[in-house]
């Protein structure tokens, strides 16, 4: 069965998700232990990997970077101009700071892990896949139709500017009571931060993007799954799928949020993820 989580309060001020925020990696502050008296022994702390989604830089998982901080060295992966998933999942790989990590992926990140999966599954020690989903470009008018829905999206970011196709775009991404919140803003300061190039690669990305449900029974490392009630983008049937597909993995389903769970339900979300963190398998 899967988990649901009551959202937590999430219309406070915003002010750590400031414009020009970049990847970040919490450190621990160093402890002084008097010379010739033994310590305890040091426990390193896991790396923690997190893949933002399309149009998101760092600012989509800062609050679980601050929530998780004490137990976790998080890592927030920058892609570029990158225009496939398996070239930003190549750039992961590449810029990862151990060589083994736990890995979480936001909505086109979790497309983006499943490729990191499909490369090197021996250096994942957990995975965690947030408001996702696996499936290819739909043949025929389905596919035809999500295409130009999103070029038509690129066509507004370069006509008018990125924050006035996330106006449009954002609207449904998020539950409805969030819209014009603090929270909304935010969203739109994020997407104001990307570029129409940005945005390009990204949609040239996920317009090509593999299916990947073939993979989901390969997957043998602690495996969370996690989204909102009323997302409607990637909805909880499809994290049931994959639910189903994975053995051992955990569903949890977020109350009260939509797409953009890490900045809707950040405390539910760093709770599930804390969870994660700390199973063996």
């Amino acid at each position: 069965m899967a988990t649901a989580v009551p959202g937590s309060a999430a219309d406070e001020a915003v002010d750590e998700l400031a414009e020009g925020l970049t990847p970040s990696t919490a450190a621990a502050a160093p402890v002084a232990v008097p010379t010739g008296v033994p310590g305890p022994a040091r426990v390193e702390r896991p790396h923690l990997v997190l893949l933002p989604g399309l149009v998101c830089d760092a600012a989509v998982w800062h609050p679980q970077v601050e929530a998780l901080c004490d137990i976790a060295n998080c890592h927030v992966i920058d892609y570029g101009t990158r225009d496939s998933l398996r070239a930003m999942a190549e750039h992961v790989l590449a810029t990862a700071p151990a060589p083994r990590f736990a890995l979480a992926g936001h909505s086109m990140g979790g497309r983006v892990a499943f490729e990191v999966m499909r490369l090197a599954p021996e250096r994942v020690t957990h995975l965690a896949l947030l408001d996702t989903s696996y499936h290819p470009l739909p043949e025929g008018e389905a596919g035809a139709a999500e295409k130009a829905g999103r070029l038509a999206l690129l066509a507004t970011a370069r006509a008018h500017g990125m924050r006035a196709m996330g106006r449009a775009w954002a609207v449904p991404m998020v539950h409805p009571d969030r819209v014009g919140t603090p929270v909304f803003d935010a969203v739109l300061d994020m997407i104001e931060r990307c570029t129409p190039a940005h945005f390009e690669a990204q949609i040239h990305a996920l317009l090509n993007r593999p299916d990947a449900a073939p993979m989901l029974a390969t997957i043998a490392c602690p495996t969370l799954l996690l989204c909102g009630r009323e997302d409607g983008w990637s909805p909880p049937w499809r994290h049931e799928f994959m639910r189903d597909a994975i053995a051992g993995s955990t569903l949890v389903v977020v109350e009260r949020c939509g797409h953009m769970c890490t900045m809707e339900q950040p405390e539910a979300v760093a709770g599930a993820m804390r969870a994660w963190l700390a199973a063996r398998r």
